[in-house]
């Protein structure tokens, strides 16, 4: 069948495919030390999200949507590895499933399937199940190499800021309960699966910039206007907000820069579009973690981004092919 479409017409050699698993192998660094630092139980979690995401994308494509079969390009695996990536470690794996269900069966196939959603869907689950199970859901199971006594689990550093804050502390003797930022940056801390690494992250993301499968402008205008923010804060009263090289490495924002918001189908098209979604996650994320209920706000920023990217479509609108300027 010959299909026609108005030109400009452009060649490119990547397929869908293609950067789906090129997204996949760049997820794998922080994949290694998750296990590395919580053991195969983030082997599990990950193993039941991505199972659970193409079990539910082939039964509602096959039964529901009766279209053609997607499940083989690979994004129903990267939704899987992000939601698990999103989660504590030891999440018991039927909320697990739950959540890949509405990652999957509510934030994708609703719509249309892949290139039709407009929220991220790791991140819908992931929101779905901190609101369904909250408890579950911020028990964070201690990293085995930086555990104490007889620990089980603990807070996160954002966590335990943000708590000390509230009960009046300086913020001077909340950071001596923190790892260090060397250690945030390494991954010696406690957290979901894929945020305890802000190196192995960032080694992620420069393999999908070098790959050419993102481009540079949300990652560095996200991490920039958090760490511009965070920082003038911290200069206007170091003894209330933590510095923003903290801000940079704790949580889940290295992960949220390269993988989440670079999302292709629910950010904005061009690079100055692009550049406004990055700095507006950049301050939600920043007030939500500062002034918000929760110590994190990058699944929340994102996702309220992504609500505003037809808004950015359409005000930063590239030029047309041949288009000439009056005058």
């Amino acid at each position: 069948m010959l299909n026609v479409s108005p030109s400009p017409h452009v060649h490119g050699k990547q397929s869908v495919e293609s950067i789906m698993y090129g997204v996949i192998i760049a997820l794998l660094p922080a994949l290694a030390v998750s296990v590395y630092f919580f053991g195969w139980d983030a082997l599990r979690v990950t193993l039941v999200a991505v199972a659970s995401c193409v079990f539910f994308e082939a039964v509602i494509q096959k039964y529901m949507l009766k279209g053609e079969r997607t499940i083989g390009d690979g994004s129903a695996i990267i939704t899987g590895m992000l939601l698990a990536f999103n989660i504590p470690s030891s999440l018991p794996s039927w909320m697990l499933i739950i959540g890949s269900l509405v990652a999957i069966g509510i934030a994708k196939m609703s719509f249309g399937g892949l290139g039709n959603n407009p929220f991220n869907p790791a991140l819908i689950g992931r929101v779905f199940l901190l609101i369904s199970f909250p408890v579950d859901m911020t028990s964070w199971p201690v990293n085995r190499l930086h555990a104490v006594a007889d620990a089980v689990t603990g807070a996160t550093p954002l966590g335990i800021i943000k708590e000390g804050i509230k009960n009046g502390q300086p913020i001077m003797d909340i950071m001596k309960d923190i790892p260090s930022n060397l250690q945030l940056f390494v991954g010696n801390v406690g957290g979901s699966i894929g945020e305890i690494s802000a190196l192995a992250i960032i080694v992620g993301g420069l393999i999908l910039i070098l790959r050419k499968i993102i481009t540079w402008h949300i990652p560095v205008s996200y991490l920039l206007t958090v760490f511009a923010f965070t920082g003038i804060l911290w200069l206007i009263n170091p003894g209330k907000y933590a510095d923003p090289v903290f801000h940079l490495f704790a949580g889940g924002l290295m992960l949220g820069a390269f993988f989440m918001a670079t999302d292709m189908v629910t950010s904005p098209m061009s690079y100055k579009g692009m550049i406004v979604f990055g700095i507006g996650c950049g301050l939600l994320t920043t007030l939500i973690r500062v002034w918000g209920a929760y110590p994190e706000g990058v699944s929340f920023a994102i996702l309220i981004m992504n609500a505003v990217t037809p808004l950015i479509n359409q005000s930063f609108k590239p030029k047309k092919f041949g288009e000439v300027k009056n005058g």
